[in-house]
């Protein structure tokens, strides 16, 4: 296990998101996204696949609190207790995903990119992903990830990869 887990993590987005469309397939499953911080990053990385129309269903990009809660239909409740950069949130975001696409799983982003936006409590570089399938159910973290603002999301684009390659 920890070997596989090496060498997943020197494979490059590309790779990843071949690797996620190859275990898609087998399993006969599809995914969606719903990503803040990210922009797209993560489905832009999966379209880039030729085929992923067959194992991939949408992207949800909710930027703002509104979008959210309009397209995911997260509580404004819960973003407003927790914050949009929270476990809460990334968790309502993932089902929302699923609950609103075709998908069998999701994984959603949500962060603070920088370089601007960090508090003491959440500083530049908090990233919050959470995956959902239908059959594991949630898994959910935040990272604490260092670079400037392109170095985090592409990060966060990684980590999001490699949780769905974990998940299926």
């Amino acid at each position: 296990m920890f070997a596989k887990r090496n060498m997943l993590t020197t494979k490059t987005v590309q790779e990843l998101a071949m690797l996620l469309g190859e275990n898609l397939s087998s399993a006969g499953l599809v995914a969606a996204t719903a990503e803040s911080c990210t922009g797209g990053g993560v489905a832009y990385a999966i379209t880039e696949i030729s085929g992923s129309s067959q194992w991939f269903d949408r992207s949800f990009v909710t930027y703002s609190n509104s979008a959210k809660t309009q397209m995911l239909d997260v509580d404004a409740n819960v973003i407003e207790e927790f914050g949009a950069v929270s476990i809460p949130v990334v968790e309502a975001m993932s089902l929302g995903a699923v609950n609103n696409s075709d998908a069998d799983i999701a994984v959603a982003i949500s962060g603070i990119a920088g370089p601007d936006g960090g508090t003491a409590e959440k500083p530049v570089g908090t990233v919050c992903i959470a995956w959902y399938s239908k059959k594991n159910g949630h898994k959910s973290e935040t990272y604490l990830l260092a670079g400037d603002r392109a170095e985090v999301r592409y990060q966060a684009i990684r980590m999001a990869l490699l949780g769905l390659i974990g998940n299926i």
